[in-house]
């Protein structure tokens, strides 16, 4: 598939990080806290060790997610195929990131087991949730995809 990438602006990477931020610590917590039953000085570590994660990987997940949702855009044009798209960009790429904060902040193997299948469980819900705040972030800051896909 054929892209054309838009060169590096603040504003692009300052709309993902912003969105990655406050939407991975408001889900993070209550995954954690209600689902996981990790305690919320745990979760609150979690949440703070998080943050500067977060802001590394924000624009590289936003362009991640973008090149996901253009090659389902290919595949279908649908709501549903664009849905779809943002769940497996989250899983894909979070899941793994999400397990090791989990284990530096002290969470015990099945606790980190349950987080990560829950957050999994729930992906379908919060990578299309996710998708759409970061699509109003950058709207906000007045930017547009990393990657726009070339149909």
């Amino acid at each position: 598939m054929s892209v054309v990438k838009v060169p590096f602006r603040v504003r692009n990477a300052a709309a993902d990080i912003f969105a990655m931020v406050v939407f991975s610590f408001i889900t993070g917590m209550m995954i954690e806290v209600f689902i996981s039953g990790m305690s919320f000085e745990q979760s609150l570590a979690s949440r703070t060790l998080s943050i500067p994660i977060n802001i590394a990987i924000a624009w590289p997940y936003g362009m991640f997610r973008d090149y996901v949702i253009g090659y389902g855009s290919k595949l279908s044009p649908t709501r549903w195929m664009k849905g779809l798209s943002d769940m497996v960009a989250y899983v894909v790429f979070q899941s793994p990131i999400y397990a090791c904060i989990l284990l530096a902040v002290g969470a015990n193997k099945e606790q980190v087991i349950a987080a990560v299948m829950s957050n999994i469980l729930v992906s379908g819900a919060l990578g299309v949730v996710y998708g759409q705040f970061l699509e109003l972030c950058r709207r906000m800051f007045r930017v547009t995809a990393t990657v726009q896909p070339i149909i």
